[in-house]
């Protein structure tokens, strides 16, 4: 099993996992607000077609985490206030 790092820590992951797949696993079922409001948004539609789990992803914001294949030392950042 090897680990992504999620806002500075640790995170193990199954080969063939996605980002989202690997915070859903680990308990997490939210990992960014909205702007308005600052409500919980995690997983929603899981095939990329809604923007509710976007996370930065080495340095890349704005990344569906339904959709990026988790590797091994990837650096993830939960956002804040990225949609309404």
């Amino acid at each position: 099993m090897s680990d992504i790092i999620i806002d500075g820590e640790p995170l193990p992951f199954i080969e063939g996992q996605t980002v989202a797949a690997a915070l859903v696993a680990a308990g997490r079922v939210a990992w960014r607000t909205t702007r308005i409001g600052h409500r919980p948004r995690g997983v929603f539609c899981g095939i990329g077609v809604c923007f509710d789990c976007l996370v930065t992803i080495d340095g890349v914001g704005g990344q569906r985490a339904c959709l990026v294949p988790a590797r091994p030392g990837m650096t993830v950042t939960t956002e804040e206030g990225d949609d309404e």
